[in-house]
C-alpha cells in the first residue's frame, strides 16, 4: 500500500533509525579516515556524536514510544499525516546539521530542536489523559530537547568540552530509557520465551529501582563534574546494581532464542560499560578508553537493534521468528562493539584501522536489518489487521 510506511509509529521512525546507522557512521569513516568534509562548520567529532545521540537514538526512541504508548493506554496509535510530518522534521534537522554550513545557525538549532517537542505532542494526550505511570517520559524528552539546545548555545560559544557533555547527559538519558523500559520488557520477554522450561525468574528485592536511581545519579554527576572522582564512583557504583540486575534475568538460558539474547547482550553492556568509565576515569587504564562506544555501540545500539526487529516482526503481525540474516546482524553489531572499544588495546591495531573495521561491521549490521526488515515495514500487516 502506497501509505503503509504510516500506517503505525514503528514503521518510519524504525525505518529512519536504520538509513541513518547506516549512513552516518560510514561518512564518519570518511571523514575521520580521509578526511573528507561535510559543508558542517562543526567540529567533526561533535557533528557525529550529535548525529548519533539526535538522528539514529532519536528516531529509535520515537519508534519505540509511538509503538508502545498505544499499547500502555489503550488509546489510537498515531498514523497518517502526523507521522508523516515527524518523520519530514526528523528528515530536515538531518540534512539542515550536515549543511549547517549554509544556514543561519539559529535556522539550524530552530529545526533540529523541533523533533523531541513534536514527538512529546504526539503522545502526550494518550498518556495524560489514561493517567498512565509512564507520562514521566514526557520530561525525558523535555530532557533531551534541553540538551540538545545546550548543545547548540554552546558551538556559538566555540566550547566544544560543554557541547560534548550535552551529548554525555543525553546519551545518560538514553540509557535510564533503557534502565527503565528494559527492565520491563527482557524478564517479560524472557518469562514468555522460557515459558514452560520448568525456568523461574529470581528477583532482587528493590534492585529495579536501585538501577533507575543509579542511572539518575550518572546523568546528574556527568551534568556537573563528568570526569573527576565523583564521577568515577557512581560509574562503579551503577555497574554493580546494573549488574546485578541482569543477573536475575537467567540470559543463559535464552541462547536459543535470539529475539530474547540480543536484548540480554545489549543490557549486559550498560554495566560492563560503566564499569570500563569507572576503570578510565579513576586509574586511567587503557583498555578502558573507549567506554563511551561500549555504552553507545554495545547498549544502546544493540538493544535498539533488538527492539526494532521484535517490534517489526510483532508489529506487522508475522511470527517472532528471525530470519538468519537478522542474527548475523546481531553478530556484526557485537563484534563491532568489541572491536571499537577493545581493538586499539587488545589487538594492537592502528587507531584509523579500528574505525574503518568497526565502521564495517556496524553497517553491515544494520545493511543486513534494512535488507529485510524494509519490505516488512513498507508492507501491509500480513494478517491483515490495520496498522
Amino acid at each position: 500500500m502506497r501509505w503503509q510506511v504510516f500506517a503505525a509509529g514503528f514503521r518510519p521512525a524504525f525505518l529512519a533509525a536504520g538509513l541513518a546507522a547506516f549512513v552516518l557512521i560510514p561518512v564518519w569513516a570518511a571523514i575521520f579516515v580521509y578526511g573528507a568534509a561535510l559543508p558542517c562548520p562543526w567540529p567533526p567529532t561533535l557533528w557525529h556524536a550529535h548525529e548519533m545521540m539526535f538522528g539514529f537514538i532519536g528516531a529509535a526512541i520515537a519508534g519505540f514510544l509511538l509503538t508502545a504508548v498505544p499499547n500502555w493506554t489503550g488509546h489510537r496509535a498515531v498514523a497518517g499525516a502526523p507521522l508523516a510530518v515527524l518523520l519530514a522534521v526528523w528528515l530536515a534537522a538531518r540534512i539542515a546539521v550536515a549543511t549547517a554550513s549554509w544556514w543561519p545557525a539559529g535556522v539550524v538549532a530552530a529545526i533540529d530542536l523541533a523533533f523531541f517537542p513534536l514527538l512529546a505532542t504526539l503522545i502526550a494526550p494518550s498518556l495524560l489523559r489514561a493517567g498512565n505511570r509512564n507520562w514521566p517520559l514526557l520530561l525525558v524528552l523535555g530532557a533531551f530537547t534541553i540538551c540538545d539546545a545546550i548543545f547548540h548555545v554552546e558551538l556559538l560559544r566555540r566550547d566544544a568540552g560543554a557541547a560534548m557533555r550535552a551529548i554525555l547527559v543525553a546519551i545518560d538519558l538514553a540509557l535510564l530509557l533503557v534502565t527503565v523500559i528494559g527492565g520491563r520488557i527482557v524478564p517479560a520477554f524472557t518469562t514468555g520465551a522460557l515459558r514452560g522450561e520448568g525456568v523461574t525468574m529470581r528477583a532482587f528485592p528493590g534492585i529495579g529501582p536501585a538501577a533507575i536511581v543509579a542511572m539518575v545519579a550518572v546523568a546528574l554527576v556527568d551534568a556537573a563534574d563528568p570526569g573527576g572522582r565523583i564521577a568515577a564512583v557512581t560509574a562503579g557504583a551503577a555497574a554493580l546494581i546494573q549488574a546485578l540486575r541482569l543477573a536475575q534475568w537467567r540470559s543463559g538460558r535464552t541462547l536459543s532464542k535470539p529475539l530474547v539474547w540480543v536484548l540480554h547482550l545489549g543490557y549486559a553492556w550498560i554495566p560492563l560499560g560503566l564499569a570500563l568509565k569507572c576503570a578510565a576515569l579513576l586509574g586511567g587504564i587503557a583498555i578502558a578508553a573507549f567506554w563511551l562506544h561500549a555504552l553507545t555501540v554495545g547498549a544502546l545500539a544493540t538493544m535498539i537493534l533488538g527492539v526494532a526487529t521484535r517490534a517489526a516482526l510483532g508489529h506487522s503481525g508475522r511470527p517472532l521468528e528471525p530470519d538468519p540474516r537478522t542474527v548475523i546482524a546481531y553478530a556484526f553489531l557485537l563484534l563491532a562493539g568489541l572491536v571499537r572499544v577493545f581493538g586499539l588495546a587488545l589487538l594492537g591495531l592502528a587507531y584509523p584501522i579500528v574505525i574503518l573495521i568497526a565502521a564495517f561491521l556496524w553497517t553491515g549490521a544494520f545493511g543486513l536489518f534494512l535488507w529485510v526488515y524494509v519490505p516488512i515495514l513498507l508492507s501491509p500487516r500480513a494478517d491483515g489487521r490495520p496498522g
